[in-house]
């Protein structure tokens, strides 16, 4: 007899407004334990000392995380200036100091050079592997880490404030594998300063963003009401840029068994429509709820994750 899973079938997205010094997967354990459900992920790491939108997905939801992962994302950050610290943020040890405080204008001048495709290098504090190991495992330890740098896509950068002449806040859109610390070492080094963030907060991840967030005293709060599930978004949610399908419920029954259904030529070409470049990906909906995400080939949609919601 097949053991029951422990805790509850509960499906879909949390949009938590992570607090500071709380790491992701201790986050994701909070939320878990909230919900009592049998499964929990998240999309995209937050470091413990930033803020923000930290999506959390529940049971069936925990599939679609991949595409999460690859969403566009937004941040706020604050850059002190003065200090360089070995991770390029305000934890870290200090390898250099100035009394250079770039101005505003001197900030705007040089911050086109980080907008588009750029050449960025990961900080040695990071959870990019080498040779098997975390490299921040291997700058913790004392091993010199060399990253290779490589392609992100920075969509815009914008001074968003500037309290004195200590500290300037920015605001970037990115796409993934971006790292702030990294644009804030090579502003930096641009202005012929020393810097390193102060303060970090991450304010939207593909559909979600900092105004619809909860936090985890919400969460909390609603959990003792057993109301928690006012907080709880669609599995659907992190498909947002995948264009979804109608399909009768003849047609779900076949995706949920793995089997492809054929498409008349109108359901095609409402498909193409909406499919990004290169893309054959598509949302499978019948009455309302996600069946199935599917490759269009050849005017058929063949299953590659089946949802059981």
């Amino acid at each position: 007899m097949a053991r029951r899973k422990r805790g509850q079938a509960v499906s879909g997205w949390i949009n938590l407004d992570k607090p500071y010094d709380l790491g992701s997967t201790q986050a994701v354990s909070r939320v878990r334990r909230i919900f009592d459900a049998q499964k929990a992920g998240h999309a995209g790491t937050l470091d413990p000392l930033a803020t923000g939108v930290l999506p959390i997905a529940l049971g069936e939801a925990t599939k679609t995380v991949p595409f999460l992962m690859d969403a566009d994302k937004a941040y706020r950050f604050t850059i002190a200036w003065g200090r360089t610290t070995a991770t390029y943020d305000r934890e870290g040890e200090t390898l250099a100091s100035s009394d250079v405080r770039p101005t505003l204008a001197q900030v705007e001048a040089v911050l086109p050079r980080f907008v588009g495709e750029i050449q960025q290098v990961p900080p040695a504090y990071s959870a990019i592997k080498v040779d098997g190991e975390r490299a921040y495992d291997l700058a913790r330890a004392g091993e010199t880490v060399e990253l290779e740098p490589r392609t992100v896509v920075i969509h815009a950068a914008r001074i968003a404030d500037a309290v004195d002449a200590d500290h300037v806040t920015l605001e970037v859109e990115c796409g993934k594998g971006t790292y702030v610390r990294a644009i804030v070492r090579d502003l930096a080094e641009a202005l012929g300063a020393c810097g390193h963030v102060s303060e970090l907060r991450r304010t939207r991840v593909g559909s979600f963003t900092e105004a619809n967030a909860v936090t985890l005293d919400i969460l909390e709060d609603l959990g003792h009401k057993a109301r928690q599930s006012e907080a709880l978004l669609p599995v659907e949610t992190a498909l947002d840029d995948i264009p979804a399908l109608a399909v009768t419920d003849e047609d779900a029954f076949r995706l949920k068994q793995g089997r492809s259904i054929v498409l008349v030529p109108r359901q095609v070409e409402t498909v193409k429509a909406g499919l990004k470049p290169g893309s054959r990906t598509v949302s499978a909906m019948a009455g309302g709820s996600l069946v199935a995400l599917c490759e269009m080939r050849a005017g058929r949609l063949e299953p590659s994750r089946v949802f059981n919601l």
